[in-house]
């Protein structure tokens, strides 16, 4: 058996132990029968606790390399985790960006990138509920392109829609920082003046009308002059704001009677 595990002095005693042992001499010793079997023991417990000692060195070999596959294990399952986590925030972000997109363009005009019907009509319940909140009222006005079919049959709707483009800027570049502009529907438009008396309004809307009438050519086709007439009306605490609109639009029909390019007021 092998005697790896024994010291030098150990090795030699056993090998001293094995010859004697062999020596035909010793046959008939009636000590040699009782030292054959307690050396077979004795090689027998060696051999069963080196296998111990084999298995429990694998056993450890095992561990640690189930502890390193462990957090081996860990590792790779963190940074799926954060590739996942970057992922989630970078759709979550996309989702957030497309829902603003979608916000954006229910509530503008596609045309002129105003205000469409719909954020105009949510900002006048806003402003008609402050209105009879604080007991300050607004003006609203209904402005119609001048003449705007002519333009569409003389030019094409394509140019008609470079007018409707140019107006627009040009209404907003006489707006406050607090009013609002959108497009009502076809060549109207809707201006809503937050806590501003009949008077000021008047003066906001005189400058728009000539800063259309001051658009002398569109998209290089267009030559013809155009003009935009206007209705305005003053909020009154005690009305809905559509019957507001409703009387802006009164003021409107008198504006086209009395030969548009000009404000009246209800």
């Amino acid at each position: 058996m092998p005697s790896t595990n024994l010291t030098g002095s150990d090795r030699e005693f056993l090998a001293d132990l094995q010859t004697l042992l062999a020596d035909p001499a010793q046959q008939d010793n009636p000590m040699r029968e009782p030292l054959v079997r307690l050396l077979e023991q004795f090689l027998g417990q060696r051999e069963r606790l080196e296998r111990l000692v084999r298995i429990s060195d694998g056993y450890h070999h095992l561990a640690r390399d189930q502890r390193l596959s462990l957090v081996e294990q860990y590792d790779k399952q963190v940074r799926r985790l954060e590739k996942l986590a970057r992922i989630s925030d970078r759709y979550q972000n996309s989702l957030r960006e497309l829902s603003l997109a979608l916000r954006d363009a229910a509530l503008h005009d596609p045309l002129t990138g105003l205000a469409n019907r719909r954020f105009l009509m949510e900002r006048l319940r806003e402003e008609a509920d402050r209105s009879k909140r604080l007991k300050r009222g607004f003006s609203l006005a209904i402005m119609n392109v001048d003449h705007f079919k002519h333009i569409n049959d003389e030019y094409g709707h394509e140019a008609g829609d470079l007018v409707l483009q140019a107006i627009a800027r040009a209404i907003e570049s006489q707006l406050r920082e607090y009013d609002q502009c959108g497009r009502w529907g076809g060549e109207e438009f809707l201006i809503l003046l937050p806590e501003t008396p009949l008077d000021q309004a008047q003066a906001v809307l005189e400058r728009i009308r000539v800063a259309v009438a001051e658009i002398n050519r569109v998209g290089g086709e267009i030559s013809t002059r155009l003009s935009a007439s206007f209705g305005l009306a003053e909020h009154l605490h005690e009305e809905n704001f559509s019957a507001t609109i409703s009387r802006a639009y009164q003021a409107l029909y008198a504006a086209k009677a009395a030969g548009r390019n000009r404000v009246e007021q209800a």
